[in-house]
Protein backbone atom coordinates (compact mmCIF):
# COMPACT_ATOMS: atom_id res chain seq x y z
CA UNK A 1 0.00 0.00 0.00
CA UNK A 2 1.02 3.53 -0.70
CA UNK A 3 -0.25 5.30 2.83
CA UNK A 4 -0.83 3.79 6.15
CA UNK A 5 -4.03 3.92 7.93
CA UNK A 6 -4.90 5.20 10.95
CA UNK A 7 -6.83 3.80 13.00
CA UNK A 8 -8.97 4.44 16.58
CA UNK A 9 -9.96 1.87 18.80
CA UNK A 10 -12.51 1.98 20.85
CA UNK A 11 -12.05 1.12 24.29
CA UNK A 12 -8.81 0.04 26.37
CA UNK A 13 -9.89 -2.84 28.08
CA UNK A 14 -7.85 -6.21 28.48
CA UNK A 15 -9.33 -7.03 25.18
CA UNK A 16 -8.36 -3.30 23.27
CA UNK A 17 -4.99 -3.52 25.28
CA UNK A 18 -3.79 -7.10 24.64
CA UNK A 19 -5.32 -8.20 20.81
CA UNK A 20 -5.85 -5.26 19.26
CA UNK A 21 -3.57 -2.23 19.88
CA UNK A 22 0.12 -4.40 19.27
CA UNK A 23 -1.64 -6.49 16.20
CA UNK A 24 -2.89 -2.63 14.38
CA UNK A 25 1.00 -1.44 15.40
CA UNK A 26 2.82 -5.19 14.02
CA UNK A 27 0.40 -5.01 10.81
CA UNK A 28 1.62 -3.18 7.28
CA UNK A 29 0.17 -0.24 6.64
CA UNK A 30 -1.67 0.12 9.49
CA UNK A 31 -0.76 2.71 12.51
CA UNK A 32 -2.91 3.23 16.13
CA UNK A 33 -3.41 6.77 15.87
CA UNK A 34 -6.54 7.45 18.33
CA UNK A 35 -8.00 5.36 21.53
CA UNK A 36 -11.05 6.12 22.79
CA UNK A 37 -12.38 5.97 25.50
CA UNK A 38 -13.90 8.08 29.24
CA UNK A 39 -11.97 5.97 31.76
CA UNK A 40 -9.11 7.97 32.99
CA UNK A 41 -7.36 5.37 34.49
CA UNK A 42 -7.24 3.63 30.95
CA UNK A 43 -6.26 6.93 29.12
CA UNK A 44 -3.33 7.24 31.02
CA UNK A 45 -2.38 3.37 30.79
CA UNK A 46 -2.72 3.72 26.23
CA UNK A 47 -0.75 6.80 26.70
CA UNK A 48 1.81 5.49 28.61
CA UNK A 49 1.89 2.37 26.28
CA UNK A 50 1.61 3.74 23.08
CA UNK A 51 3.57 6.79 22.31
CA UNK A 52 2.34 9.72 19.89
CA UNK A 53 -1.66 8.09 20.41
CA UNK A 54 -4.30 10.77 20.96
CA UNK A 55 -6.83 9.66 23.94
CA UNK A 56 -9.77 10.83 22.96
CA UNK A 57 -13.47 10.85 24.69
CA UNK A 58 -15.62 10.04 21.33
CA UNK A 59 -15.91 8.83 17.94
CA UNK A 60 -16.52 11.74 16.57
CA UNK A 61 -13.83 13.45 18.09
CA UNK A 62 -11.33 10.90 16.92
CA UNK A 63 -12.90 11.41 12.87
CA UNK A 64 -13.02 15.08 13.43
CA UNK A 65 -8.89 14.54 14.09
CA UNK A 66 -8.49 12.28 11.19
CA UNK A 67 -9.44 8.89 12.51
CA UNK A 68 -9.47 6.59 8.93
CA UNK A 69 -10.75 3.32 10.45
CA UNK A 70 -12.27 2.38 13.75
CA UNK A 71 -11.75 -0.95 16.02
CA UNK A 72 -14.77 -1.89 18.71
CA UNK A 73 -13.34 -3.35 21.63
CA UNK A 74 -15.76 -2.75 24.13
CA UNK A 75 -18.29 -5.09 26.11
CA UNK A 76 -20.39 -6.76 23.90
CA UNK A 77 -23.43 -5.00 25.14
CA UNK A 78 -21.96 -1.82 23.01
CA UNK A 79 -21.20 -3.38 20.08
CA UNK A 80 -23.98 -2.93 17.96
CA UNK A 81 -24.73 0.46 19.11
CA UNK A 82 -20.87 1.73 18.65
CA UNK A 83 -20.78 0.02 15.27
CA UNK A 84 -23.74 1.53 13.96
CA UNK A 85 -22.24 5.00 15.13
CA UNK A 86 -18.90 4.92 13.29
CA UNK A 87 -20.85 3.84 9.85
CA UNK A 88 -23.36 6.79 10.54
CA UNK A 89 -19.95 8.78 10.41
CA UNK A 90 -18.85 7.30 7.48
CA UNK A 91 -15.68 5.34 8.91
CA UNK A 92 -14.82 1.85 7.71
CA UNK A 93 -15.00 -0.52 10.65
CA UNK A 94 -13.63 -3.50 12.45
CA UNK A 95 -16.26 -4.97 15.34
CA UNK A 96 -14.75 -7.81 17.87
CA UNK A 97 -16.84 -10.59 19.16
CA UNK A 98 -19.64 -10.92 19.41
CA UNK A 99 -20.31 -9.17 16.52
CA UNK A 100 -23.71 -8.73 17.68
CA UNK A 101 -25.88 -9.87 20.71
CA UNK A 102 -28.66 -12.13 18.16
CA UNK A 103 -28.52 -12.05 14.22
CA UNK A 104 -31.33 -9.53 13.79
CA UNK A 105 -29.11 -7.06 15.07
CA UNK A 106 -26.39 -8.44 13.26
CA UNK A 107 -28.40 -7.86 9.83
CA UNK A 108 -29.76 -4.16 10.71
CA UNK A 109 -25.97 -3.45 11.07
CA UNK A 110 -24.32 -5.05 7.96
CA UNK A 111 -27.35 -4.47 5.68
CA UNK A 112 -26.56 -0.02 7.71
CA UNK A 113 -22.96 -0.53 6.09
CA UNK A 114 -24.23 -1.57 2.76
CA UNK A 115 -26.65 1.10 2.10
CA UNK A 116 -24.13 3.80 3.38
CA UNK A 117 -20.86 2.23 1.57
CA UNK A 118 -19.09 1.59 4.94
CA UNK A 119 -16.28 -1.39 4.75
CA UNK A 120 -17.44 -3.61 7.54
CA UNK A 121 -15.33 -6.78 9.18
CA UNK A 122 -15.84 -9.05 12.43
CA UNK A 123 -12.50 -9.52 14.02
CA UNK A 124 -12.10 -13.08 13.40
CA UNK A 125 -8.39 -12.73 13.81
CA UNK A 126 -8.56 -16.69 15.20
CA UNK A 127 -8.73 -17.62 11.16
CA UNK A 128 -5.79 -17.06 11.48
CA UNK A 129 -4.09 -19.06 14.37
CA UNK A 130 -1.26 -21.53 14.17
CA UNK A 131 -3.37 -23.97 15.03
CA UNK A 132 -6.22 -23.39 12.06
CA UNK A 133 -3.80 -22.78 9.79
CA UNK A 134 -2.32 -26.03 10.14
CA UNK A 135 -5.40 -27.74 10.64
CA UNK A 136 -6.25 -26.41 7.18
CA UNK A 137 -3.00 -27.41 5.31
CA UNK A 138 -3.72 -31.16 6.74
CA UNK A 139 -7.18 -30.60 5.36
CA UNK A 140 -5.52 -29.64 1.82
CA UNK A 141 -3.01 -32.37 1.77
CA UNK A 142 -6.03 -34.84 2.10
CA UNK A 143 -4.04 -37.52 3.45
CA UNK A 144 -7.17 -38.10 6.29
CA UNK A 145 -9.35 -39.18 3.53
CA UNK A 146 -13.01 -37.72 3.44
CA UNK A 147 -13.62 -35.86 6.86
CA UNK A 148 -15.88 -37.40 9.29
CA UNK A 149 -16.01 -35.52 12.70
CA UNK A 150 -14.33 -32.21 13.98
CA UNK A 151 -14.26 -31.65 17.60
CA UNK A 152 -12.82 -28.38 18.80
CA UNK A 153 -12.32 -27.20 22.14
CA UNK A 154 -11.85 -23.27 23.90
CA UNK A 155 -11.64 -24.60 27.76
CA UNK A 156 -9.31 -23.38 30.55
CA UNK A 157 -9.27 -22.91 34.43
CA UNK A 158 -10.38 -19.82 36.06
CA UNK A 159 -11.57 -19.77 39.62
CA UNK A 160 -13.43 -16.68 38.39
CA UNK A 161 -17.08 -16.32 36.59
CA UNK A 162 -16.60 -15.21 32.55
CA UNK A 163 -16.51 -11.45 32.61
CA UNK A 164 -19.77 -10.05 32.42
CA UNK A 165 -18.80 -8.18 29.56
CA UNK A 166 -18.37 -10.90 26.49
CA UNK A 167 -22.43 -11.20 26.81
CA UNK A 168 -21.94 -15.10 28.32
CA UNK A 169 -19.47 -17.91 27.18
CA UNK A 170 -22.01 -19.08 24.03
CA UNK A 171 -21.51 -15.55 22.77
CA UNK A 172 -18.06 -15.47 23.44
CA UNK A 173 -16.01 -17.96 23.09
CA UNK A 174 -18.82 -19.61 20.71
CA UNK A 175 -18.17 -16.78 18.09
CA UNK A 176 -14.62 -17.91 17.34
CA UNK A 177 -15.58 -21.86 17.61
CA UNK A 178 -18.54 -21.70 15.47
CA UNK A 179 -17.08 -18.94 13.26
CA UNK A 180 -14.23 -21.99 12.52
CA UNK A 181 -16.51 -24.53 11.54
CA UNK A 182 -18.11 -22.99 9.28
CA UNK A 183 -15.00 -21.30 7.54
CA UNK A 184 -14.29 -24.83 7.47
CA UNK A 185 -17.11 -26.47 6.55
CA UNK A 186 -19.58 -24.31 5.81
CA UNK A 187 -22.86 -23.85 7.01
CA UNK A 188 -25.13 -26.47 9.07
CA UNK A 189 -28.29 -28.43 8.86
CA UNK A 190 -29.28 -28.35 12.31
CA UNK A 191 -27.92 -27.65 15.87
CA UNK A 192 -28.18 -28.91 19.12
CA UNK A 193 -26.42 -27.55 22.11
CA UNK A 194 -26.04 -28.29 26.42
CA UNK A 195 -25.04 -25.24 28.85
CA UNK A 196 -24.35 -25.09 32.29
CA UNK A 197 -25.20 -21.73 33.39
CA UNK A 198 -28.26 -19.48 32.31
CA UNK A 199 -28.61 -17.69 28.89
CA UNK A 200 -25.29 -14.86 29.34
CA UNK A 201 -23.88 -16.57 32.35
CA UNK A 202 -22.64 -20.18 30.95
CA UNK A 203 -19.72 -21.69 32.36
CA UNK A 204 -19.60 -24.35 29.97
CA UNK A 205 -21.53 -25.23 26.27
CA UNK A 206 -21.47 -28.04 23.82
CA UNK A 207 -22.51 -27.46 20.46
CA UNK A 208 -22.76 -30.23 17.63
CA UNK A 209 -23.42 -29.38 14.48
CA UNK A 210 -24.64 -31.65 11.57
CA UNK A 211 -23.22 -30.05 8.40
CA UNK A 212 -25.12 -29.67 4.57
CA UNK A 213 -21.73 -31.78 3.44
CA UNK A 214 -22.37 -34.30 6.14
CA UNK A 215 -19.42 -33.57 8.33
CA UNK A 216 -20.57 -33.64 12.15
CA UNK A 217 -18.77 -30.96 14.61
CA UNK A 218 -18.87 -30.81 18.01
CA UNK A 219 -17.37 -27.58 19.76
CA UNK A 220 -16.42 -27.05 23.40
CA UNK A 221 -16.62 -23.96 25.58
CA UNK A 222 -15.92 -24.27 29.36
CA UNK A 223 -14.41 -21.57 31.64
CA UNK A 224 -13.94 -24.25 34.38
CA UNK A 225 -12.38 -27.09 33.53
CA UNK A 226 -9.20 -28.59 34.62
CA UNK A 227 -8.17 -30.62 32.03
CA UNK A 228 -8.73 -29.02 28.79
CA UNK A 229 -9.81 -31.33 26.17
CA UNK A 230 -7.18 -31.29 22.84
CA UNK A 231 -7.69 -27.74 20.77
CA UNK A 232 -8.64 -29.70 17.98
CA UNK A 233 -9.56 -33.50 16.56
CA UNK A 234 -10.41 -33.89 12.92
CA UNK A 235 -11.42 -37.52 12.12
CA UNK A 236 -11.23 -38.59 8.17
CA UNK A 237 -11.99 -41.98 7.07
CA UNK A 238 -8.57 -42.79 6.74
CA UNK A 239 -6.36 -41.21 9.66
CA UNK A 240 -6.40 -38.41 12.91
CA UNK A 241 -5.18 -35.19 13.53
CA UNK A 242 -5.10 -34.21 16.92
CA UNK A 243 -3.30 -30.27 18.14
CA UNK A 244 -3.66 -30.67 21.97
CA UNK A 245 -2.43 -27.15 22.71
CA UNK A 246 -4.96 -24.89 24.45
CA UNK A 247 -4.08 -21.89 24.04
CA UNK A 248 -2.34 -20.30 20.56
CA UNK A 249 0.75 -19.07 21.20
CA UNK A 250 -0.16 -15.63 19.77
CA UNK A 251 -2.47 -14.95 22.88
CA UNK A 252 0.19 -16.16 25.35
CA UNK A 253 3.07 -13.95 23.85
CA UNK A 254 0.74 -10.89 24.04
CA UNK A 255 -0.83 -11.36 27.21
CA UNK A 256 3.77 -11.25 28.77
CA UNK A 257 3.87 -8.10 27.20
CA UNK A 258 5.71 -9.13 24.07
CA UNK A 259 4.41 -7.89 20.06
CA UNK A 260 4.48 -8.72 16.73
CA UNK A 261 7.17 -5.79 16.48
CA UNK A 262 9.08 -6.99 19.18
CA UNK A 263 9.11 -10.41 18.48
CA UNK A 264 9.89 -9.57 14.02
CA UNK A 265 9.72 -12.78 12.16
CA UNK A 266 9.86 -14.82 15.31
CA UNK A 267 6.39 -13.78 15.99
CA UNK A 268 3.45 -17.19 15.53
CA UNK A 269 6.26 -19.79 15.59
CA UNK A 270 4.82 -22.71 18.02
CA UNK A 271 7.54 -24.71 19.65
CA UNK A 272 7.82 -28.11 18.58
CA UNK A 273 6.91 -29.92 21.85
CA UNK A 274 3.20 -28.48 20.58
CA UNK A 275 3.08 -29.64 17.52
CA UNK A 276 -0.29 -31.61 16.16
CA UNK A 277 0.01 -35.40 15.51
CA UNK A 278 -0.87 -37.18 12.62
CA UNK A 279 -2.12 -40.73 12.72
CA UNK A 280 -2.87 -43.03 9.77
CA UNK A 281 -5.19 -46.19 9.25
CA UNK A 282 -1.99 -48.80 8.86
CA UNK A 283 -0.13 -47.30 12.64
CA UNK A 284 1.60 -44.65 10.74
CA UNK A 285 1.93 -41.62 13.64
CA UNK A 286 4.20 -38.48 13.17
CA UNK A 287 4.51 -35.14 14.17
CA UNK A 288 3.25 -32.26 12.18
CA UNK A 289 5.17 -28.98 12.08
CA UNK A 290 2.52 -25.93 13.08
CA UNK A 291 2.06 -22.83 11.10
CA UNK A 292 3.40 -19.41 12.27
CA UNK A 293 0.35 -17.58 13.54
CA UNK A 294 -0.26 -14.27 11.81
CA UNK A 295 -2.84 -12.28 13.52
CA UNK A 296 -1.49 -9.06 11.98
CA UNK A 297 -2.62 -10.08 8.53
CA UNK A 298 -6.46 -9.45 9.94
CA UNK A 299 -5.63 -5.53 10.04
CA UNK A 300 -3.12 -5.32 6.81
CA UNK A 301 -6.12 -6.72 4.81
CA UNK A 302 -8.94 -4.87 6.43
CA UNK A 303 -6.31 -1.79 5.61
CA UNK A 304 -5.77 -2.56 2.24
CA UNK A 305 -9.47 -1.97 1.59
CA UNK A 306 -9.75 0.80 3.08
CA UNK A 307 -7.42 1.61 0.35
CA UNK A 308 -9.29 0.04 -1.90
CA UNK A 309 -6.78 -2.63 -2.69
CA UNK A 310 -8.86 -5.66 -1.69
CA UNK A 311 -12.05 -6.84 -0.07
CA UNK A 312 -12.11 -7.05 3.61
CA UNK A 313 -10.40 -10.12 5.80
CA UNK A 314 -13.65 -11.50 6.89
CA UNK A 315 -17.29 -10.77 5.29
CA UNK A 316 -19.48 -9.43 7.65
CA UNK A 317 -22.39 -11.97 6.63
CA UNK A 318 -19.71 -14.33 7.93
CA UNK A 319 -20.87 -12.71 11.28
CA UNK A 320 -24.65 -12.70 10.92
CA UNK A 321 -24.52 -17.02 10.12
CA UNK A 322 -22.36 -17.15 13.03
CA UNK A 323 -25.11 -15.65 14.98
CA UNK A 324 -27.71 -17.30 13.26
CA UNK A 325 -25.96 -20.67 14.35
CA UNK A 326 -25.57 -19.14 18.36
CA UNK A 327 -29.26 -17.88 18.52
CA UNK A 328 -29.93 -21.22 17.37
CA UNK A 329 -27.85 -22.97 20.22
CA UNK A 330 -29.53 -20.83 22.25
CA UNK A 331 -32.97 -22.25 21.81
CA UNK A 332 -31.78 -25.39 21.62
CA UNK A 333 -30.43 -25.43 25.22
CA UNK A 334 -33.60 -23.09 26.32
CA UNK A 335 -36.02 -26.08 24.41
CA UNK A 336 -33.85 -29.10 24.93
CA UNK A 337 -34.34 -29.88 21.22
CA UNK A 338 -32.43 -30.05 18.05
CA UNK A 339 -32.82 -27.16 16.10
CA UNK A 340 -33.16 -27.70 12.14
CA UNK A 341 -31.69 -24.61 10.14
CA UNK A 342 -31.80 -26.23 6.66
CA UNK A 343 -32.48 -29.03 4.71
Amino acid sequence: MTETVTFALVGYGGGARYFHAPIIGGAVGARLGFVVTTNPERAAQARAEHEGVRVVASLAEAAAAGAEAVAISTPAATHTALTDEAIALGLPVVCDKPFALDAAAARRTIEAAQAAGVLLSPYQNRRWDSDLLTLERVLADGELGDVVRFESAFERWDPTDPPAAGGGLLRDFGAHLVDQALHLFGEPRSVAAQARGGDGAETDFRIQLEHAGGVRTELSGSWKQSLPAPRFRLTGTRGTFVLDSPIDVQEEVLLSGRTPVSLGAAWGAEPRSRWGVVALAGGTVRRVPSEQGRWPDFYTAFAAAVRGEGPVPVDPWDAFRTCLVVDAARASIEDREVIRLKD
